[in-house]
Order: structure tokens, then sequence, then C-alpha cells
């Protein structure tokens, strides 16, 4: 009977046990990246009862569910996303449940953990924006006319041609052509002022026969003082013998116009997304794109293996070595933007496996009554004797 009592105990411990992994799998349903567990109950030596052997965990997928935000990101397939803490220690999850702090490292939602990536050079650490945040300002070097300017018209021009200096700082120009044919046939003067009126070039333009530029005169250099230093920019009116810029035929009116070919004020990061490749593509405000830092995945050989923290946080086991790399590579797995992984468990399962244990626990607490009853009546019939 006193046998029967302990198996009872331990029956009541363990499934209590295994009752809490459940809760703890209901309590998470809706936690990002979160694996479900499973306790397993195994025999003790000796018929003494049961006991908890251990807990595993559940490695499949969870759904990949789209999300709107750009930060968040999920692994479509093997791998996990490591962050590190302000101390150096480091773990592992599926979440991607990602975003920018105010000093432009990528970090968890939650916990605040830098997320690890590669940068452009290839080197392994924090993922960070801060260079990335404003393009520099650049310089002004090329404008290109194109259009049509008619032979026999006695001027042309175009106004309001916006360049840049190296400081970002606009500035407006003015091409003017001015007929030349009286002296040499096909041939324009050129004059470029700034906004003050100051001429900052000048030069010839002269067009073949066939309308198209002639090699030697399709170009001309405007020099400036802007910004602190001289500027140099060439305005071209296309490739010699060619259509694709500036023309003189006769039949079409003059319609020229001016295409800054580079230079930009300080422009700003409008926005980012990763790629399959969880490559950061960064946008800015003119429509510029450029790539930035690379998100890195780890893999184990046994995961199950895995230390759970919390929730959908792990550490690394004591007897395994992290394998780094990059999204899409070796057996690791793609990235998709804007969507995060879901927790894998299954309610209906979880509530099935709740009644079992309920069961369980209301069985072992019977056999805990009726032992104590008959060790009761035995007590009580040995004092009666």
């Amino acid at each position: 009977m006193m046998q029967a009592l302990y198996n009872s105990v331990s029956g009541l411990f363990s499934f209590s046990q295994s009752l809490n992994t459940i809760s703890n799998n209901i309590s998470n349903m809706n936690t990002p990246g979160f694996r479900g567990s499973e306790s397993f109950l195994e025999n003790v030596v000796g018929d003494n009862g049961a006991k908890v052997a251990g807990t595993g965990h559940n490695l499949s997928e969870g759904q990949i569910q789209q999300t709107g935000t750009n930060t968040d990101v999920a692994i479509n397939g093997d791998g996990l996303f490591i962050l590190t803490d302000l101390q150096g220690n480091t773990y592992y999850t599926r979440s991607g449940q990602f975003e920018f702090n105010a000093q432009g490292r990528l970090v968890d939602s939650v916990n605040k953990f830098f997320v690890q990536g590669y940068d452009p050079s290839g080197n392994l650490g924090a993922i960070d924006i801060t260079s990335y945040r404003a393009l520099p300002a650049q310089a002004t070097t090329s404008v290109n006319i194109t259009g049509n300017i008619a032979p026999l018209d006695p001027s042309g021009n175009v106004s309001g041609i916006t360049v840049y200096d190296a400081q970002g700082a606009s500035h407006q120009l003015k091409f003017a052509l001015t007929s030349n044919v009286a002296a040499t046939a096909g041939s324009w003067l050129v004059s470029v002022t700034d906004s003050g009126g100051n001429t900052v070039g000048s030069g010839e333009v002269r067009f073949n026969t066939d309308g198209t530029p002639q090699a030697g005169y399709n170009s001309i250099t405007v020099t400036g003082a802007w910004g602190g230093s001289r500027q140099s920019i060439a305005i071209n009116l296309g490739t010699p013998n060619g259509l694709s810029g500036a023309t003189s035929f006769s039949g079409t009116a003059s319609n020229l116009l001016a295409k800054v070919v580079d230079g930009h004020a300080v422009v700003g990061l409008s926005s980012e997304a990763f790629d399959t490749n969880g490559i950061l593509q960064l946008t800015y405000s003119d429509g510029e794109t450029k790539a930035g830092p690379q998100l890195a995945l780890a893999s184990f050989q046994d995961e199950a293996s895995l230390q759970m923290i919390q929730g959908n946080l792990y550490a690394q086991p004591k007897n395994q070595v992290a394998q780094v790399g990059r999204p899409n590579t070796l057996s690791l797995g793609k990235i998709t933007g804007s969507s995060l992984e879901m927790s894998n468990v299954d309610l209906t399962q979880e509530l099935a496996q709740m009644i079992v244990i309920q069961r369980g626990y209301q069985a072992s607490s019977r056999v805990m009554t009726v032992s104590s009853e008959m060790l009761q009546q035995l007590y009580d019939s040995t004092r009666g004797g």
C-alpha cells in the first residue's frame, strides 16, 4: 500500500509537469517563431512510479504570415537568426520581428537584442544602417541636351537647368543657342549663364547636313565656382552622327530639353526591405537603391538540443558549435520579407493531450485516495485489536 501511495504521488507530479508544458505551449500559440514542446515520461527503476524523462521540441516550421512591416522577416527553410545582448551573450531565434532603434541598429522588437549580419565587406557583426541613412551630396558633372533646334531659327534656349555643387546646393543654369550659320554651315554659338546672369560657359556646336551633331563640336564645358570650389560640367548634345541627343532638322519646330545626368543634394533614406538572400535593399527619396548589410543565419547539427531561454529565444547547447552562414546558401533557408513565422503549436492537439493528462491525473489521485483509505483502515483495525 505504501508503494501504491508513492507511485500515485509520482504520477501526480509527472502529470503536473506535463500540464505545465502544455500550458506553456498554449500561452505561446501566438508568439512568432515559437516552437512547441512535449514532455516524455518514463518508468522509475524498481516499479517506483513515473517521472518526466525530458522535454523535446517540435522542430516543424510554423506558418509564414505576411505583416506588411518591412523589417519583419521569416526563414523559409532551415536556420535561426542570431542575436547578441549588450554583454556579448549570443542567442538564437526563429522570430524575425525586428526593428531599427534610434542608433540605426537592427534589434528584435521584444528584448532589443542586436541582430547579427554581414556588412558589405563580409564582416560579421550587428546590422547597422547609420552610414546608410543618407546619401552624401554629389556634384553635377554632366548635362544632356535633347530635342530639336530648327536650322532657320535665329536662337533657342533651355532655362531652369538645376545642377548641384559638392555641398549639395542647387544652381540654375540657362543654355542659349544663337545661329552662326552665316559664318559656318550648321554652326551655333552657345552661352550658358547662371541665375545672376553671369556667363559660366560658352563655345560653338555644329550639326551635320543630316541634322546630327558634328564630331568635335557636340559638347561644351561649363566652369563654376560653387560650394567653395571650382566645378566643371560637360553639356553634351549627343553622340556624333547619332540621333539620341539634340538634332537640327528642317520642318520640325525647336523643342530643346535638358536632362541632368548626375548630382544631387543630400538624399535621405526612404524605405528598406530584405530580399530573399537576406540583403537589406535601401531606397532613397530620389529613387536610388543601394544594397546594405545581409542577415546571418545559424544552424546546429542537433537543433533539438537548443536550450530554451524564454518563449522563442534559445541558447547554444554546450556540446555543439553553431555553423554561421548567409541565407539561401548551403543548407540554410531563404528569407521571406515583410512576414513572420508563426508558432507551430496545434491548439487542437494540445487540448486533446490536456484531456489525456487530466484523466491520468484523476486516476493517480484516485489511487492516492484509495491507498490512504486502506492505510487508515489498517491503522484503525490494528488499534482496535
